[in-house]
């Protein structure tokens, strides 16, 4: 077999990556991480952390991201700044087409993420970064005092929604449905915050406004209502999709785009394997990332022993 420049690539440098080069520069692995832009993945972004075991008063996302790269970085394990653009994936020594080079290994882990999922309306690209937001921990102090519309129904959607509250001076969180997704004991303070006020059964049709978001036209799903609602800024928090742009269809999907893999997270493609957000799981959670990490190395280990023996 052609000699490989690594045994293993791990795409991507969120909570998933990290601990899958955590996991395989402590065993001693010839590995390779690549980033395409700084490590941390979207709890970078996250303003608090309090579900994580062992930070009983929780932490902010950037402090758990950065404990996370001391501690890889302990192990010595290399980390690249680089875009993945391609896989070839058709011998057991695989090729990675980076955007300076190609690179080779026996076995790769995909933990390339999910990003932001897009409402789809008019308005929405237009005002991006001028009133339309994915991200309250960047862009919520821009809205000190001002009136704020966020969308969506699940953890992520209320938890941010409260967190903008500490600087505007109403937040209107948007949802499609009669109730929430989110955890109870978010949704519960949610309800007790004064600031946020729950429009019911309804969706976004535009966003509207000349330099900056000034509206948004509202549709209430169970009546076909419309109304013009004036805000500040729009918040989007809908769901994820995949970052997956780079494998093609080289590997069994579900209906959305994430990775399929068994209990091992080995996808249908001997030696590649995935983990976190990109693959199909029923949880995204910093810890479920991790677990799946830790599975997914140990699976590679095995992978590689097998194609020396």
């Amino acid at each position: 077999m052609k000699q490989a420049d690594y045994n293993l690539v791990i795409i991507g440098g969120g909570p998933a990556g990290l601990t899958a080069g955590l996991y395989a520069a402590r065993s001693r692995m010839h590995v390779l991480l690549v980033e395409k832009i700084v490590p941390g993945g979207q709890i970078l972004v996250t303003d608090w952390v309090e579900n994580y075991p062992g930070f009983p008063e929780g932490l902010a996302g950037a402090e758990l991201v950065q404990r996370m790269t001391d501690q890889v970085k302990r192990f010595d394990l290399p980390i690249e700044s680089n875009e993945v653009l391609g896989l070839d994936l058709s011998q057991p020594v695989k090729k990675i087409r980076l955007s300076d080079r190609e690179i080779s290994t026996q076995a790769i882990i995909i933990a390339s993420g999910a990003s932001p999922k897009k409402l789809g309306v008019p308005g929405e690209d237009k005002f991006y970064g001028r009133g339309v937001s994915f991200c309250g921990t960047c862009d919520g102090p821009f809205f000190k005092d001002r009136v704020i519309a966020a969308v969506g129904g699940g953890d992520t959607a209320v938890q941010e929604s409260q967190y903008l509250t500490k600087f505007a001076k109403k937040v209107y969180l948007i949802h499609r449905r009669d109730k929430l997704r989110a955890a109870k004991v978010l949704q519960e303070r949610a309800f007790a915050n004064p600031k946020i006020e729950m429009v019911w059964d309804s969706v976004i049709t535009a966003i509207e406004g000349q330099k900056e978001v000034q509206q948004i036209v509202l549709q209430n799903v169970k009546t076909g209502a419309r109304n013009v609602l004036p805000v500040d800024g729009c918040f989007i928090w809908i769901g994820i999709t995949p970052n997956t742009e780079f494998i093609d269809d080289q590997f069994q999907r579900d209906e959305y785009g994430f990775i399929e893999v068994n209990a091992r997270m080995e996808t249908s493609v001997p030696g590649v394997f995935a983990a976190g957000d990109v693959r199909n799981t029923p949880l995204r959670q910093i810890v479920t990332a991790v677990g799946d990490a830790a599975i997914a190395v140990s699976s590679a280990e095995h992978y590689i022993e097998n194609l020396h023996s």
